[in-house]
């Protein structure tokens, strides 16, 4: 996946959750933030960061906070590319889900029960559904999901449960956005319950896989497989 323009800039203030101030060029701009959570060890002042550029006439800002750089490392924080990025690499055929072996038909946004999964997917006469979930949390080479609290993250966990009850492959894909990470864990500290719905899940039949992703200002891939660590 990759951005049409993007430029540099820096890292000043976060007034809420949904914008921050940047300087770009010399000038102090109100960009939009492409991701509701804390994100608190990436947005520090004075932080590198890569911003994308939209001439749109119905915005209300003119950039959008994408990328930020966290000691030599890119990190991308645009919580809307995991989904696209894990659609493109399954078509692509560059992931491999354990008991699927190819995919005849893959569909956005499926309904099941209380919840609309991901990623609807058909091949070798199985059916399955599979969540994706962006990662920018990093501590000491582990990533780790959620940094903030999800109900709604644990709730399709137990949907996900809940279809390989009744027969279908079921998935859950921890995108790394970032390079360089050792393993992935659930974030515990933050989440127990989240952690908690993710070890039943595996112990019921749910396939968790993570990987990680090469980040360059103005795109990402989904690169190489990740351990998990449960």
């Amino acid at each position: 996946m990759r951005y049409e323009k993007v430029i540099p800039g820096r890292f000043l203030s976060r007034p809420n959750r949904f914008i921050a101030r940047c300087e770009i060029n010399g000038t102090i701009e109100t960009v939009h933030v492409k991701n509701t959570g804390r994100l608190k060890e990436l947005l520090v002042p004075g932080a590198p960061v890569f911003l994308e550029f939209s001439d749109k006439p119905n915005r209300k800002t003119r950039y959008s906070l994408v990328t930020v750089e966290k000691a030599g490392r890119l990190v991308n924080i645009d919580s809307n590319i995991p989904n696209q990025v894990a659609l493109e690499t399954l078509k692509a055929g560059m992931i491999k889900l354990p008991g699927m072996s190819g995919f005849d038909l893959i569909k956005s946004e499926q309904k099941y029960g209380q919840s609309r999964f991901d990623l609807y997917l058909e091949g070798g006469g199985r059916k399955a559904f599979l969540e994706v979930k962006g990662v920018t949390l990093e501590k000491d080479g582990v990533a780790m999901f959620p940094d903030a609290p999800t109900e709604r993250g644990a709730r399709h966990i137990h949907e996900l449960i809940a279809a390989a009850e009744k027969g279908y492959e079921a998935y859950i894909l921890f995108v790394i956005q970032m390079k360089g990470v050792r393993c992935f864990m659930p974030n515990d500290e933050t989440h127990r319950a989240f952690g908690e719905a993710l070890r039943l899940a595996a112990s019921k039949g749910v396939h968790v896989l993570a990987y990680d992703c090469h980040v360059e200002p103005d795109s990402l891939r989904i690169a190489d497989p990740v351990e998990v660590i449960l």
